[in-house]
């Protein structure tokens, strides 16, 4: 059974005075949308600084951040009042003064801020993946729409022209029913070794808080702070660090939530380290107009074996949509629909947005006013939700992490999404939920 987390752990956790004592939603609604959001960032530095940014025009009244260097200049320019180390007292102490939170912290450290955040009624900005785990992610998608906040995914490609004309072909019924879509990501990164000569963890850095809920772990240059991505106590791999801006097409265009069935092959898994490549397969039951079908995620350097059998290149991109009537191929910035001739050969009837005996679909998806400016315009009490929101990026991160757990374990197993349990898979059962720390457990 999932734990049940309730304010009071939070408590426990941040080891706050009895003043933080928390007794219902306080949801932050400026007066106007002119009125300027009081904004909280946990994490500036690497892609919290890209958050920074895009938020600046706001009212920045705090920074948190566990590496005084890494965090540059935002952190510079803040009063020392604004300055913390610790997000959970900057949390505690300004929880009035704060209408919205930006978190950027690595996979590993997501689950705790965001939650506290939302807990304590503030909007969230939250960097992909939403979490290290299926459980944590699923508490805050619950959440979420509990307090009834506005909430954003940091996949920012969402937002891409193409990737908008690609939903409405699939849609339109350009290739028939979807019966299958292979993505991927083209990478070997993985297998990332420590280096073998101990470190000194510098002046600078609160490692202890780095590591949160994580178990003690020798301080490493290489992992700290970039290199956690491919090691499994901190990240997810390339799966959780490009799958949610991948299976974004797939999920968008074909409106998909929850897998029933998931299972996963690769290079044998190490039990600390992210893979080089592996191959998970995802399938999704018949719902409403769209057909059941099966979704194929690789890790794998040149694209699947699939494209090499259609002669197809994988340059640029990352999705192949199979129908009834045709495939249809694409990435974040290029698409080309096909069909077969008479002769079984595929040819291109559509590339980008010439028509060849096609008839294109009316756009129907609108612009975007910016990835952030979504978040921003519904925190200020607009009526359109982030196209990001966590009702539609919670199943979706569900999926890609499930995916890992699948490898890891080397299982094949229906997945039961509403109790969250691995059919006859207690070794991928295993990956679920995670273990944390004396300290920081939840329940």
């Amino acid at each position: 059974m999932s734990k049940q987390v309730t304010r009071r752990d939070f408590v426990k956790i941040a080891t706050m005075s009895a003043a933080a004592a928390y007794a219902g939603p306080s949801i932050a609604q400026p007066g106007s949308a002119n009125e300027k959001l009081n904004i909280a960032i946990v994490g500036v530095g690497g892609q919290g600084a890209y958050s920074y940014e895009n938020v600046r025009r706001e009212n920045i009244v705090a920074i948190a951040d566990v590496d005084s260097v890494r965090a540059g200049r935002p952190l510079e320019r803040m009063k020392p009042e604004q300055r913390f180390t610790d997000y959970r007292r900057m949390l505690d102490k300004l929880q009035n003064d704060i209408d919205a939170v930006v978190v950027a912290t690595p996979d590993h450290s997501h689950f705790h801020p965001a939650y506290m955040a939302m807990d304590l009624g503030k909007h969230l900005y939250l960097e992909k993946p939403m979490a290290h785990t299926v459980w944590e992610i699923r508490k805050l998608t619950e959440l979420a729409a509990h307090k009834g906040v506005a909430t954003q995914l940091g996949m920012q490609r969402h937002t891409k022209d193409n990737m908008h004309r690609v939903s409405e072909l699939i849609r339109a019924g350009a290739i028939g029913d979807v019966t299958e879509v292979h993505s991927w990501v083209s990478s070997e990164r993985g297998m990332y070794p420590r280096l073998t000569e101990p470190q000194t963890v510098p002046d600078t850095l609160d490692y202890d808080l780095w590591l949160g809920p994580v178990e003690s772990k020798p301080y490493d240059s290489k992992i700290t702070p970039y290199g956690w991505r491919f090691w499994w106590d901190f990240g997810t791999g390339e799966s959780g660090n490009w799958g949610c801006h991948i299976l974004d097409i797939p999920f968008d265009a074909l409106g998909l939530d929850y897998p029933t069935h998931a299972s996963a092959t690769g290079p044998e898994p190490h039990p600390e380290m992210t893979p080089t490549a592996l191959h998970s397969v995802f399938e999704f039951p018949a719902k409403g107009d769209r057909k059941a079908l099966t979704l194929h995620w690789y890790q794998a350097e040149g694209g699947p074996k699939i494209l090499m059998d259609h002669g197809l290149s994988s340059k640029g991109n990352n999705n192949l949509f199979i129908g009834t009537k045709g495939m249809l191929l694409c990435g974040f910035d290029q698409r080309t629909l096909l069909q077969q001739n008479a002769e079984g050969k595929w040819e291109t009837k559509l590339n980008q947005n010439d028509a060849m005996g096609f008839d294109v679909p009316e756009k129907t998806i609108p612009d975007s006013p910016g990835f952030h400016n979504e978040w921003l315009e519904a925190c200020k009490g607009g009526s359109t939700p982030p196209t990001c929101h966590f009702g539609y990026s919670g199943p979706l991160s569900e999926t890609v992490i499930l995916a890992n757990a699948a490898y890891r374990s080397q299982s094949s197993f229906d997945w039961d999404y509403k109790t969250m349990t691995c059919a006859n898979a207690p070794a991928a059962q295993s990956y679920i939920e995670p273990t944390f720390k004396k300290g920081w457990e939840l329940g």
